[in-house]
């Protein structure tokens, strides 16, 4: 029961990386908009595994636009439903929202529900302080220049141009303590998942105290493509072993195939 705990809890973890930025570089998309980029509604849904072992299933969605403290923000979210041998259940959420013209976090919360025990964070984070405030404590804590957070993540690990051979040092995840963030672009790659064939680039994220702290085997598959779809993560872990999402559908507002699919497009179901 507990390595099944720790599995489905997996699952969780190895989708929620934390994030970082370049010392004096600044956060944003490139050239494009955060919306020119992540349009309103785009989705992506994936499956996971313990091994051969189904866990369930994971989305990120591009959710809409919101003010907060007036600015204009778009609202990126995680969701994970796992259940594991009918008994350990987990399903979790997380919320980014982040600047539309400059790509900070400005607030961030979760909320876990796991085997029936319920408890939320929630962030206040304000990049023009320099500070944030955490739900529940009373002091303000400095935050990172360029503040993003794990879900903001997802999102601006795309916008990045990535060569194989690179290594990437990153200093913003909004919690100084948990930086840096190192990324190693390691090869080209096409690979098969249920939502059809990708070409991808493959990163070895190394994260202090997360899923992919001073773990060899861990992997993200990036495609190597207009839209950068995140398309595989997949980390071994001790005891447990091996863990996987991979991009089952996705839901793409802008419809119509791209060049992400080298073969069998009509496995991606665009909506």
């Amino acid at each position: 029961m507990r390595v099944a705990a720790l599995a489905a809890a997996a699952l969780t973890v190895i989708a929620l990386p934390v994030s970082g930025q370049a010392d004096g570089a600044s956060s944003g998309t490139g050239s494009l908009g955060p919306l020119d980029r992540f349009p309103i509604g785009e989705t992506l849904l994936f499956d996971g595994k313990w091994g051969l072992v189904r866990l369930g299933r994971a989305s990120m969605e591009v959710v809409g636009i919101d003010t907060i403290r007036g600015e204009p923000t778009v609202n990126f979210r995680f969701r994970m439903n796992a259940s594991l041998l009918g008994v350990v259940h987990f399903s979790n959420r997380f919320d980014s929202w982040v600047g539309i013209d400059d790509f900070m976090s400005r607030r961030f919360t979760q909320e876990f529900d796991e085997m029936g025990s319920r408890r939320t964070t929630a962030y206040e984070i304000f990049p023009d302080s320099g500070i944030f405030w955490e739900q529940g404590v009373d002091t303000a804590q400095a935050s990172s220049e360029n503040p993003l957070d794990d879900t903001a993540f997802f999102y601006w690990i795309r916008s990045l141009e990535l060569e194989p051979g690179e290594r990437h040092e990153f200093n913003n995840y909004f919690r100084p303590d948990r930086n840096p963030i190192v990324i190693e672009v390691i090869k080209r790659d096409t690979i098969d998942v249920p939502a059809g064939r990708f070409p991808t680039i493959m990163i070895h994220p190394i994260i202090k105290g997360g899923m992919f702290a001073d773990n060899k085997d861990g992997r993200v598959w990036i495609s190597d493509d207009e839209r950068r779809l995140i398309v595989q993560m997949k980390t071994k872990l001790p005891v447990i072993g091996t863990i996987t999402m991979r991009l089952i559908e996705v839901i793409d507002p802008r419809g119509g195939a791209t060049s992400t699919e080298v073969t069998n497009a009509d496995k991606v179901r665009q909506r």
